[in-house]
This record gives C-alpha cells, structure tokens and sequence, in this order.
C-alpha cells in the first residue's frame, strides 16, 4: 500500500540492492530508466514478431549478413542495418552492386534536396527557363508543383544527361566507379583516407 517500503519498490531482497537508502535511490533509479527501456524493447519485439512472424526479424536465421558489420557505412547504434532482407544471401558481390547503387542514389537525393532548398532560401535564377515557351525561372515553383512546369524538351535534356552520367565513366566492379569515385575532386580528396571519410 501507499507509503510502504513495497510502495517504493524495495520489497526488502537486499542481495542485488543495499541497505543503504543513498545505494537503493541510486540503484532504483537505473532500474526505472532500464525498465523503460525495456518496456519499449518488448513492444518493438512485439511489432516484429507481428510484422515478420518472429522476433528477431529473421536474424537468428540468418547469421550471414554480420559478414558485412565491417563495411563502409555502418554505424552505431544500428551496426549493419538491413530491414528489407537483400543481403541475406550473402554474396559480396550484390552486396557491392547495392552499395554502388545506394551511393548514387544518395548523391541524387542530396543534390535533389539541395535544389528544392536553395531557391527557397536565395531565390530562382534570373531569365527564362524555356524562352520559346516564354516560362521564367520565377514561374517553376519548388517541388513537385514544377513537374507540370517544365517543358517537355527540359525533361528530355535532364534524362539525357542523366543517361550521359550512367555512361560516360565505367562502373563495372573493380573499378574506381563502383566504389563512388568518378575522379572529380573539387569536393573530395586524393588523399584515400579523406574519400573514405567522405
């Protein structure tokens, strides 16, 4: 009941608390912030094992995606974080062939997020984005509102260039391509240690 030893959560088993009342304040209150912990661990199990049928996602299964804990981007807390499956063959050469492809996606999401910012930020260019057409720049708007804007012909010169980037410099496996490197160093470094790093 209220105002009883029990209430506050010492029910008098002293081999993992103390008799000190500094200790047992002490030691309750790493067992609240590691209950609440767990307390948010069980529910996530819960919601995996309701998603995938079991707790741990497949991972007791499948000890072969640990082959890739010592690559290139894994990070902490996470470790090798693969929610979708892909690496559960274990083949290092899909594993590459999906780094290549994450690596360029992410430098596309980068730079898209850039172009929907910066003009927020600076404002638009100046002129005409389709001087035939008599659009200005001041007339796209940002995001996906400008999908209907641009002209035909601007879509068709980005998927060009688009096209011109896959293939102009090789990115078979081996090469300096397929790890990321293309050999423009304005933003980046000769230096392995600072590309790695980047």
């Amino acid at each position: 009941g209220p105002g009883t030893p029990g209430a506050a959560g010492d029910f008098g088993w002293k081999v993992l608390t103390s008799s000190n009342p500094a200790v047992v304040k002490s030691k309750l209150n790493s067992e609240l912030a590691n209950g609440r912990l767990a307390m948010i661990a069980i529910i996530g199990m819960f919601f995996q094992e309701g998603i995938t049928g079991d707790i741990w996602g497949g991972l007791a299964k499948t000890a072969k995606i640990f082959a890739f804990e010592n690559e290139l981007g894994v990070q902490s807390p996470l470790g090798f974080w693969d929610p979708a499956g892909w690496t559960e063959d274990g083949s290092i050469e899909n594993y590459k062939r999906r780094r290549q492809t994450e690596i360029k996606h992410g430098r596309i999401a980068m730079l898209a997020t850039m172009g929907y910012i910066t003009p927020e930020l600076y404002g638009k260019l100046p002129g005409y984005l389709s001087p035939s057409l008599g659009i200005k720049f001041a007339d796209v708007p940002n995001g996906l509102g400008a999908i209907s804007k641009v002209p035909a012909a601007g879509w068709g010169q980005i998927i060009a260039y688009m096209a011109f980037c896959e293939v102009s410099s090789k990115q078979g496996p081996g090469t300096p391509g397929a790890a990321g490197d293309f050999g423009w160093k304005v933003l980046t470094s000769s230096n392995p240690a600072v590309v790695k790093s980047k």
